[in-house]
């Protein structure tokens, strides 16, 4: 599993943005995304960067969190 730190959500409309932009990401399995902690957590095997590049298409800063 991968995780990311997302800044710039702030309500729903945000969380179904981002969630629609990573599911879209090759290798994707599952998404979760936490509005409160700005926390995603994905599952499969997604290129990190790409996820990124996903999210910061819907102008939201994302970074990975090493495991």
């Amino acid at each position: 599993m991968l995780q990311f730190q997302v800044t710039g959500m702030h309500c729903g409309h945000c969380v179904r943005a981002v969630h629609g932009a990573v599911r879209a990401v090759a290798g994707v399995q599952d998404v979760t995304v936490d509005l409160d902690s700005g926390m995603v957590r994905v599952q499969g095997t997604p290129d990190p960067q790409a996820v990124c590049a996903a999210i910061a298409a819907e102008d939201y800063e994302a970074v990975l969190i090493p495991a």
